[in-house]
């Protein structure tokens, strides 16, 4: 089998707010074409215009190489031998950043291609299931201009997420730091507030976490922070600090009574080593897409194992990416949760139409997908619909 094509396809809301903090308003999705008619689907969550010319870029030099070049003829059934190839062919211009979140588009793409040629689910190939079912928590972004507005927002999505049938919710408490809109820079102390409602609502019996969005300069002041919501029985705490304070993680993981989660960001194994070595952090966020794909997310997973860890993948796009989510979670012991983004508590028109197949949560879990490779059908007229240029 060949790789003959690859098709990028830049989607974008018709009414997207760049002060809006969900990057579910775009996407890059990758379609990968094979000689032998089987198509491989994958996505990242990046500026999908930068990760479109990462692909479509002509190399110049054996060190800067544009990854369409070097993907076209290549076997699909070998996608961590693809992985290194782009890798070392792109490393000038790559090794980090939007570059690497265009491959793992391509990577989760390959290892849906193998799927389906060997009429596997993707879990499968990554060792079988060790999880019976897969925990997904409802990902609750609230909308309002003002605190009670936002608190009211945030306790409504929680409350129609238990009804929904989700055991567990992450809310996303973004009042102050560098991405809240500039309406609700609010006080540190709103955020135990808001928790302590929140928990009010749904009582102990649903697992609570919270997202701050790197609001701290400081892992200090975060440490204080973090202490006020110790009460709440919170799952972990995500992003309290700038991701390249690693020192200042470290700080938090040696005080703080919450579990840390980071990772969201990070591209390939190796910042995670960095992550869990020199951060210390509790949870390991690998983001499917943005990581380098299945092929380095499973290393992710690995260190995760080795050190005694917790993995828990970000997604904030499709049920592209929640169906990576899920296979990966599947063939990793220490994985808890998945980010899930409920399409009917989202504001996004790509979360709730892209995928017309998608993988379905029964009374509050994930089952082992059956269908091969992510197990997922794209919706076509949505495709069609949502593309730019």
């Amino acid at each position: 089998m060949k790789i003959t094509r690859i098709d990028c396809h830049v989607l974008l809301v018709p009414e997207f707010h760049t002060e809006a903090c969900s990057s579910a308003q775009d996407n890059l999705v990758v379609e990968i074409h094979t000689d032998e008619g089987i198509v491989g689907i994958g996505e990242t969550d990046v500026n999908p215009w930068i990760a479109r010319a990462c692909i479509k870029a002509i190399g110049t030099h054996i060190m800067g190489l544009g990854l369409e070049e070097m993907l076209i003829g290549e076997d699909p059934l070998q996608p961590e031998a693809i992985w290194q190839k782009l890798y070392s062919g792109s490393k000038m211009n790559g090794r980090r950043g939007a570059l690497i979140c265009a491959l793992g588009a391509i990577d989760m793409a390959l290892w849906d291609i193998k799927g389906k040629a060997l009429g596997l689910p993707i879990y499968q190939l990554l060792g079988g299931a060790v999880q019976q079912s897969i925990t997904p928590y409802a990902s609750l972004l609230p909308v309002g201009d003002t605190l009670e507005e936002y608190r009211d927002s945030l306790k409504a999505k929680l409350l129609q997420a238990r009804e929904y049938g989700f055991k567990a919710a992450k809310l996303e408490i973004c009042i102050n730091g560098p991405y809240t809109h500039n309406a609700l820079q609010e006080d540190d102390d709103h955020i135990a507030g808001i928790v302590a409602e929140c928990r009010a609502a749904v009582g102990d019996a649903m697992t609570l976490m919270v997202d701050v969005a790197y609001a701290w300069d400081d892992a200090r002041t975060a440490l204080r922070v973090i202490k006020q919501l110790e009460p709440f029985d919170l799952f972990f705490l995500e992003t309290p600090i700038n991701i390249d304070d690693l020192d200042g993680y470290a700080f938090i993981a040696d005080h703080s009574p919450i579990r840390i989660a980071a990772g969201e960001w990070q591209n390939t194994h190796w910042e995670f080593i960095d992550l869990a070595r020199r951060g210390r952090l509790d949870v390991l966020q690998p983001d499917i897409g943005r990581v380098g794909g299945f092929t380095e997310a499973r290393k992710v997973a690995q260190l995760a194992a080795d050190h005694g860890r917790l993995i828990v993948p970000h997604c904030w796009k499709t049920g592209i990416g929640i169906a990576a989510s899920a296979h990966l979670g599947f063939a990793t012991a220490c994985c808890p949760y998945i980010e899930y983004l409920p399409a009917h508590l989202s504001e996004s028109v790509l979360r709730d139409e892209l995928v017309a197949d998608e993988l379905l949560m029964v009374d509050g879990e994930i089952p082992p997908p059956q269908k091969p490779g992510l197990g997922i059908e794209l919706n076509r007229d949505a495709l069609a619909r949502y593309s730019v240029d």
